[in-house]
Formats: C-alpha cells, structure tokens, sequence
C-alpha cells in the first residue's frame, strides 16, 4: 500500500494542531446536524405522501433512499478522505447536503422528493469525515475522549432529529422541516469553513487502489475484523429491538400508537451523553476493556427483558425503558472504544478504517431488522430478545477470546 509513513502523516495531517474546545464542540454539532438530516423524514411520511399525491409504497423510499445513499457514500466516499484534503471534503459535502434539503423543500413530485433523497444521504456522509478528522487533530492520549464528545453530538443527533422534525412539520408543515435544515447546514457550513484546518492527504493511492485497499486493510488488521465485527453484533441486537418495538407495542397488552413508540427513543439520550464518559476511560484504562463492558451490558439488558412476560403492564413498560437505556449506554461505549482502536491501527488510512468499521454496523442493522421481524412475527417478543441477546454475547465472546478473528 502507498502511504506517507506513519509518523510524518501524524505530524502533516494536522494531529499536533490546536484542537481546542469550542472547535471540538463544533465537530460535535457538525456530526450531529449532519446524521439527523437522514431522519428528518421518518415521522411526517403520511402528511408528506399526502400534500405530493404519492401513494404509501412511493412514499416508504424516501427514508430507504436516503438510507441506501448513506451506506453507498460511506463505502465509496468516505475512504477519500486519506487521499484527499478533509477540510475540503467536508464543506463540499455540506455544500450538497445543503442543496439536496432545500431540493427536498421545494420538491413538487415524489420522483424529485426521492432524487433529493438519494443525494440527501450520500451528503451526509460528511459525518463519517468529521469523526476521523477529530481522531486526527486530537493527541493520542486524549484521542478517547474527543471520538466520544464528537460521536455525542452524532447520537444526540440521530435521537433528537424525530423529535425536532415532527414539531416542526405539524406547527409550520413539512417543507418546512427541509429548508429549516439547510439554513442549519449552510451556517454550519460557514463556521466549519473558519474554524476547520487543512489536512495533509495521508496517502497517494489512486481512487481504485484506494477503494480496493479496503479489502487489504481488512485482511491485515485482526483488530479491525475483531471491531467490525464485534460492533456489527451489537448493532444487530440493537436493530432487532428498535424494528420491532412499535408494533410490540401497539398489540396486547399496551395499545399505544406510534408516538409512545418514539418516546422510547429518548431512553436512548443516556448513552450519548454517557459517550464522552467512555472514552476518557478508554484513554485512562485501554479501549479493550470498554469494548467488553459495553458488550456485558448490552447482553445483560437484553436479557432481562425476559422477565417481561411475569411482571403487569405498567412493570414491563419501566423494564423496557431501562433495558434500552443500558443496552443503549453499553452499544454506544463500545462503539466508542471500537472507534479508539480502529483509529489507533494506521494514521495513514482512518477514513478507511472507519469506513470499514461503518460498513459492518451496517449489515449488522440491516440484518437485525430482519431476524428482529421475522422472529416477531414467529415467536413474539421474547423471540426478538433472544435474538439480540445471543448477538451481544456472540460480541463479548468475540472481545474476550482475541484468537476467534485469527491473524492471516
């Protein structure tokens, strides 16, 4: 692989920079405002479908577009960053997202609205550009707690973004909702502008090279295939659990609506807050102790959701609630710790390695969106809890014996 050495692309892709607070602070904001652009659209879908005169199936591509070009950005874009300056990666990017928000806005078509939507979340891959530039400018030993104070504002972004979204759109409507996010990413835009500098290109692969050097890096590296794979697992139970939930509870013996449903997502508020928290003790006591905590935690939590069938109503609502707050809290600091040492593994390709560490979450989501459903519909909801709870301990197992992911 052709790459500036290790040392000197430290030292040149801006590492030993002033990363002070409010430049931390606003990494954190661009991350956030970035990823919650992907869920704007999710609680207003039947007004939306309505005011354009699409039907429900036209309507329901609009989140899976905008999923789709995530995931395709993350894979194809987000490796650029080793070959090609950041700072510039990312104001280009914002500069799409954007435009594609405000094309969403204005959209007078479903065909427009999901062209908008496609764009929409290949833009917001800027976020994946960010988390490597702060792993970047931060000094090693802090390196910890600067991923987990930028990932909150990533997370805080994904929870809040329902919320914000949904009261926009019934106060204002949902074009609204669209143009208030551009205004948002065209004044992030403008302080990432000042406040960013410039990074070194880490390595002078071609763009093929580059695409296929992620392959090369996941053969070599046991630790990346341990962190994929691993966060993959957990990112399976957590999907398994967050697909199914709604229509658990809209059956027997709850009857609540989509609204309560979402209110659950805010247990999840507990783990992004707690990320910094993470990180400073992967900085303190090593991110491999994080990495099974976190993966415990989350198995512990599902697994106790077991008890629900025993216990009245009202009791498995509160089980429920903290069940999502610890796997939550326990998914999230893995991830931190995930993210330490896939950093920590060749300064040369972060943007790589984090976009191989994406991917697996990734097909972890989508494959516990899947089992989580299929198990519902089979067995019911213990069904879903015994997939997300085999999935966490398949996780810890993996972080506690090294030699199941064997060097090759």
């Amino acid at each position: 692989m052709s790459s500036i050495p290790l040392a000197h692309a430290e030292a040149k892709a801006g590492q030993n920079q002033s990363l002070g607070q409010p430049l931390v602070l606003l990494l954190a904001a661009g991350a956030g405002l970035a990823v919650a652009s992907l869920y704007y659209s999710q609680p207003m879908l039947g007004v939306l479908g309505a005011s354009i005169q699409a039907d429900d199936r036209s309507v329901g591509w609009v989140p899976t577009l905008t999923q789709l070009g995530y995931a395709i950005g993350i894979l194809l874009l987000a490796p650029l960053g080793d070959r090609y300056d950041r700072r510039r990666i990312i104001l280009a990017k914002a500069g799409v997202l954007c435009a594609a928000l405000l094309l969403a806005g204005v959209a007078p078509s479903i065909g427009v609205l999901l062209a908008a939507s496609l764009a929409l979340g290949l833009s917001a891959t800027l976020a994946q550009d960010i988390v490597p530039a702060a792993a970047t400018l931060a000094p090693a030993e802090h390196r910890g707690k600067v991923v987990g104070t930028v990932m909150t504002g990533l997370l805080l972004g994904i929870l809040l973004s329902r919320v914000a979204s949904g009261f926009v759109a019934e106060n204002f409507g949902w074009r609204a909702v669209f143009v208030a996010a551009a205004a948002s990413i065209a004044l992030l835009m403008a302080a990432l502008w000042r406040g960013l500098p410039r990074f070194r290109p880490t390595t002078g692969l071609s763009y093929g090279a580059l695409l296929g050097s992620l392959v090369t890096l996941w053969g070599r590296h046991p630790a990346l295939r341990r962190a994929a794979i691993a966060q993959g697992l957990l990112s399976l139970g957590f999907s398994a659990f967050w697909s199914t939930l709604a229509v658990m509870l809209h059956g027997e013996p709850f009857h609540l609506g989509a609204a309560a449903a979402g209110a659950f997502g805010l247990a999840g508020a507990a783990g992004a807050l707690a990320a910094p928290v993470a990180g400073r003790i992967a900085d303190r006591r090593g991110p491999e102790l994080i990495t099974r905590l976190g993966a415990g935690l989350a198995a512990l939590s599902f697994a106790a959701m077991a008890l629900a069938p025993w216990m009245p109503a009202s009791g498995q609502l509160w089980l429920i609630v903290g069940s999502a707050i610890g796997f939550d809290l326990g998914i999230q600091a893995s991830l931190i710790a995930h993210q330490t040492i896939v950093y920590g593994i060749d300064p040369a390709a972060r943007s790589r390695l984090n976009a191989v560490l994406m991917v697996g979450m990734f097909i972890g989501m989508a494959a516990g969106a899947t089992l989580g459903s299929q198990a519902l519909a089979t067995w019911g909801w213990g069904g879903v809890v015994a997939v997300a709870t085999v999935a966490a301990l398949a996780a810890l197992l993996l972080r506690l014996w090294p030699g199941i992911v064997r060097p090759r």
